[in-house]
């Protein structure tokens, strides 16, 4: 349960949120019931739910709330349904939103010290249904695919194919595209097809390939 004081900052985010076009009153609900004050530093605890992106350490950050609440809606509005693929999971916020959402989540994080961080987050939130990796994102999860949905969490400067390829038929891959302006982008899987979506310019950390760290 939110704290009462938390829990009044929610229910104002949950308003701008809708303002600002967010109507999903599943993934509302989801955002509004969730503690977004557990996956930040206790010194940035007070803007927890403010609807901007907070640094989490290692040169991330947790997504603002907003974009977190309108590319959970776009994957629901494609109507995807059974098992996502998250790329970078960093905090973990964005993995639990998912995981009272869909099916299962599948999560990939290329920093160790993040994936542990995020998984005692979910054991805390009693958030079961979550799988994790450490490893490249890149490369997606392919022992796990297909997969119904995929959502990248950093920017990437062209769209991986090897995500792509994980896609089932009819799945929808929803990814920041782009250096210095990136348009966050759906694709739909249509056989062998895949209908590319400009949806809205918006501000991502990059999507690092290769070393682990």
């Amino acid at each position: 349960m939110l704290l009462n004081n938390y829990a009044r900052s929610a229910s104002v985010l949950i308003e701008q949120l809708k303002e600002l076009g967010v109507v999903d009153t599943k993934v509302l609900a989801v955002l509004e019931q969730t503690p977004r004050h557990l996956f930040v530093d206790d010194v940035l605890k007070h803007k927890s739910y403010e609807n901007t992106a907070l640094p989490i350490g290692q040169g991330q950050t947790i997504s603002q709330p907003f974009i977190v609440g309108k590319m959970t809606e776009v994957l629901r509005q494609v109507g995807v349904a059974g098992n996502v693929l998250e790329i970078g999971t960093g905090s973990g916020y964005q993995t639990a939103i998912l995981a009272q959402l869909f099916e299962s989540v599948c999560t990939v994080e290329r920093i160790k010290s993040l994936q542990w961080q995020a998984k005692r987050r979910m054991h805390q939130l009693d958030l079961y249904n979550v799988a994790m990796k450490h490893g490249d994102g890149w490369l997606g999860w392919s022992s796990k695919a297909p997969f119904a949905g995929i959502i990248v969490t950093a920017a990437a400067k062209s769209v991986p194919q090897s995500l792509l390829e994980q896609l089932q038929d009819g799945g929808a891959l929803i990814v920041p595209l782009g250096e210095n302006e990136q348009v966050l982008t759906l694709f739909v899987r249509q056989g062998e097809q895949f209908i590319e979506h400009p949806l809205a310019p918006v501000k991502f950390v990059p999507l690092v390939a290769g070393d682990i760290i």
